[in-house]
């Protein structure tokens, strides 16, 4: 059975594979880290971005 991701999961797994490639942190803690990133990015204004 395979299941789909939601654009924020994939989001979620483009941004901890980053954070996992740039550190050391495994991957729960990349993961919790790339949804606080993501809450960042998100925040920002449109016609800041």
């Amino acid at each position: 059975m395979t299941t789909s991701l939601t654009r924020y999961e994939q989001r979620v797994h483009l941004v901890r594979d980053a954070v996992k490639a740039n550190s050391k942190l495994d991957d729960k803690a990349a993961a919790e880290l790339a949804v606080h990133v993501l809450h960042a990015l998100d925040t920002i204004p449109e016609k800041v971005r």
